[in-house]
Order: C-alpha cells, then sequence, then structure tokens
C-alpha cells in the first residue's frame, strides 16, 4: 500500500544525507517496525511518508499514486492516519469530539460523526462512561486508545505510529499493541510503527533497522 522508491533527504545547508537510497514497501494486513537508534533517520522518514517534508530524492507511492503529484493536505486528511507518543488529542474536545474531528474535516455531517466516534470508541475499550470525558480526565492508556480511535475516523487504511506505547506503562502498552496487531490482522490495515520498543518488534510481521540513513532488513 506505501511504496518507497530510491529516498534520499538532506537538510538545507547540510552536507550530508539523513536519508539514503531508501527503498521499501509496506503491505496491508501487517505491522511493520522501524527501529533504530536515535539520529538514524527514523523520523525523518515518518515525516517523508506523512507528507510532511518532500524527499530530496526518490518518490512515495500510496497505492500507486505518486505523492509528488499529489495535493498533501488531502493525503494526510483521507490516505493516512497518525498516532503519536504524546497522543495529541484537543485538551478542550471531549474523546467523541477528537474522534469525530477528521470526519468533520472530511464533511461528515456531526450526527453520523458522533454515532461512528461511539462506535470506535468502543472498539478500542472505551466504553461509553468515558466518552464525554476531556483528555485530562482519562489515563494515559485510555488517552493512547482515544487517539488510535481517531486515527481510525478518516476512513484511512495506513497507519502511521510514532513510539505509540513511549508514554505508557506495560499493561497499556501492550493493549496498544494487541489493537495494532488486530487492526492489521483482522481488519487490513497497513500499520507502520517507529520504536524503540523491543516488544512492538516482536509482535512485528516485518522489521526494519535504521542505521545513519540506511534502512535494512
Amino acid at each position: 500500500m506505501l511504496k518507497l522508491e530510491n529516498i534520499s533527504y538532506r537538510y538545507k545547508n547540510s552536507n550530508r544525507d539523513v536519508l539514503k537510497n531508501v527503498s521499501c514497501d509496506f503491505e496491508g494486513g501487517k505491522i511493520h517496525a522501524v527501529m533504530g537508534p536515535s539520529g538514524s533517520g527514523k523520523t525523518t522518514l515518518l515525516s517523508i511518508m506523512a507528507g510532511l517534508d518532500r524527499p530530496t530524492r526518490g518518490d512515495v507511492f500510496i497505492d500507486g499514486d505518486n505523492l509528488a503529484t499529489m495535493d498533501l493536505d488531502q493525503y494526510r486528511r483521507e490516505r493516512i492516519s497518525m498516532i503519536f507518543q504524546a497522543f495529541q488529542l484537543f485538551p478542550l474536545l471531549t474523546a467523541t469530539e477528537n474522534v469525530c474531528q477528521p470526519m468533520e474535516m472530511n464533511g461528515v455531517p456531526r450526527s453520523e460523526a458522533m454515532g461512528k466516534a461511539k462506535v470506535l470508541l468502543e472498539s478500542v475499550s472505551i466504553d461509553s462512561t468515558k466518552h464525554k470525558r476531556y483528555p485530562a480526565n482519562l489515563s494515559g492508556g485510555e488517552q493512547q486508545r482515544v487517539a488510535i480511535a481517531r486515527s481510525l475516523s478518516s476512513g484511512a487504511r495506513v497507519i502511521l505510529a510514532d513510539e505509540p506505547t513511549g508514554n505508557l506503562d506495560k499493561e497499556n502498552g501492550d493493549a496498544v499493541i494487541g489493537i495494532l496487531r488486530k487492526l492489521a490482522h483482522e481488519d487490513g490495515y497497513c500499520v507502520i510503527v517507529v520504536t524503540h520498543n523491543v516488544e512492538i518488534a516482536e509482535a512485528s510481521d516485518v522489521v526494519f533497522r535504521m542505521r545513519d540513513g540506511i534502512l535494512g532488513a
């Protein structure tokens, strides 16, 4: 579903490539882990896959469509979703309203979005008693599960996760890993996780390792 061909990236006013001829495929129905030490290029690679940065050289394709020819705002609204280590929920919106937000941006009527949001929250084990709570009144694990529900609400089939268990204890981290596995294996999502967590790597179908801007198996 997501294909990288000879991706290189160099910051302005720099004389070295942060990414060096990265080529790989990410498929639906699988969890892919991208691991590597700090400064290896993982975050830059994630930014390029998310359309937040353009590669200096090379191409990114989603379902055969080249990002270079696409409206990147639309791509981020409709084709990919992101899950962050710090959750990135809107503090003044309830759990339900947070999940509704991407749908409403895509033109879904509010009443319809509210109904879908409730179903999505329950699918990640957020029960109805917590749907009207604000993020500050939810635990870290609950906030991350709300963030996952929000990532599903746009209908995008590619999920990019940046250290999704980094702020969680083991129990909640394991729960998040379980949700990501279900999304890939049962629902056919393409899940790509940038992480230091060995347990995520062990639960993944494909593990890539990044070092000095070079991606390898």
